[in-house]
């Protein structure tokens, strides 16, 4: 059967596809990459927030419309875990639905599917990790998401997460290694380690955090050039792993912490254990130790409770701290979490205002970052060519996120190669410059 997999959401939903892809290929199934040509679709969807909400639903809806007229949509993920059979009373041209524990069986379900009829099937998380051996890329192979645990433990008050992906589970090392080893031998080249907190990986199944020793292990792979960390909580960055992030030249010097506020009062509503003032310790011992640190960091405008007071405390903090790499959310209310039943429900017109002054205020601080990169030479992996240029992105950056560099060469580069670029301008979120010298 020829099958289609639309993946939307979060990096770690790109995971469960690679591996769903791995899984259908090992059946016998053929991976295509336009929908017209399918037999079967598959959306992983998002249900976080609104906004994911809507975008799965428009995607289910327009691919029910490219399906043959035989053929099978499946869909898979947050929003269908979450959901479940009322997603599939309000989408009758849904043929199956599964959760996010569901994808190890679904070469079986597509096996034994009887056209004509909605099947949903959804079973609860397992106490500990449940690995998938197999795994197809679905993108580029020169860069790929490496999970190291599924759930979360975290209990943050406005996050649907652990309702839906359910407690924090570590993979074993030794899985996570061989797993790593496998992508590098087919020519992957930069690692995302990814997972709803990678800080924790380790603490259910070693008893202490164990990712610096994991850390150090991925750097002795040789064909991995750049490991990259994200999803990491401020109070579990440890003096060790901050010393084993300096000390390994693969590790790039670039961090994702999402902080979410800077107002203790708001901090503490959040059911979060950071302060302003731990937060603003672990950024200091973070660029003290390693002084060209890009740090990435997402916050949260309009939740419950914010005042005019906490509003400026966040724009302070941001003014202060001036941060790298900065993305804003306006709150969304989620049924089913503790914030959306708390008094102080800030209305939609304000958080958006304050979402959006946040970010008039961090195109300028990431205007002048770039700016002081003019002149400089930095190591880009080529990810596209564009006409007469090039596309890339340094350490600094991660994909689909984070800011390229758009760069001329005079000798011909293929996505997946190194090459030193000299940045000749610097805008809001792009680099431009130069190749100076090709690493290939």
């Amino acid at each position: 059967m020829r099958i289609y997999i639309e993946t939307l959401g979060c990096p770690k939903n790109v995971s469960d596809s690679e591996y769903a892809a791995g899984l259908l290929t090992e059946a016998g199934h053929a991976m295509v990459s336009d929908p017209g040509e399918a037999e079967a679709i598959i959306v992983n969807t998002c249900g976080f927030i609104n906004d994911a909400k809507e975008e799965s639903i428009d995607r289910i809806l327009k691919l029910a419309k490219e399906k043959p007229e035989d053929g099978i949509l499946i869909v898979s993920g947050c929003l269908s875990q979450r959901y479940g059979e009322e997603l599939g009373n309000a989408l009758p041209e849904v043929d199956i639905l599964i959760g996010v524990n569901e994808y190890h069986t679904l070469p079986q379900i597509l096996s034994e599917y009887e056209r004509g009829r909605q099947k949903l099937f959804f079973n609860s998380y397992e106490k500990e990790y449940s690995e998938i051996s197999a795994r197809a890329s679905l993108g580029v192979s020169y860069s790929l998401y490496l999970k190291i645990a599924e759930g979360c433990d975290n209990v943050c008050a406005y996050c649907v997460i652990p309702s839906i992906r359910g407690s924090y589970r570590s993979r074993k090392k030794e899985n996570i290694l061989e797993e790593a080893r496998r992508l590098a031998e087919k020519g992957c080249k930069e690692l995302i380690l990814v997972a709803q907190d990678v800080t924790a990986y380790g603490i259910d199944l070693y008893g202490e955090y164990h990712l610096p020793r994991l850390l150090q292990d991925l750097c002795k792979i040789e064909e991995i050039r750049w490991i990259r960390l994200m999803y990491c909580y401020e109070d579990r960055i440890t003096d060790e792993l901050i010393e084993v992030m300096a000390a390994n030249e693969k590790i790039c010097k670039y961090i994702d912490i999402p902080i979410q506020h800077a107002s203790d009062r708001i901090l503490a509503a959040m059911n979060r254990r950071s302060t302003r003032a731990t937060i603003e310790n672990t950024i200091k011992k973070l660029r003290a130790a390693m002084p060209d640190i890009h740090i990435r960091t997402t916050l949260i405008t309009g939740f419950p409770g914010e005042t005019r007071e906490d509003a400026k405390i966040l724009e302070d903090f941001v003014e202060k701290m001036r941060f790298e790499r900065l993305g804003v959310f306006a709150y969304s209310k989620e049924e089913g979490t503790p914030a959306a039943s708390m008094e102080g429900q800030v209305p939609d017109k304000t958080k958006l205002a304050r979402r959006d002054r946040l970010m008039r205020l961090q195109q300028q601080i990431s205007l002048e970052h770039n700016l002081q990169k003019v002149g400089q030479v930095f190591e880009v992996l080529v990810e596209e060519r564009e006409e007469e240029t090039y596309v890339g992105r340094t350490a600094y950056d991660a994909p689909e996120i984070d800011n390229t560099v758009i760069f001329t060469s005079d000798i011909p580069l293929e996505p997946g190669d190194f090459v030193m670029v000299k940045i000749d301008d610097g805008f809001d979120y792009d680099l431009t410059g130069h190749v100076v010298r090709a690493d290939k």
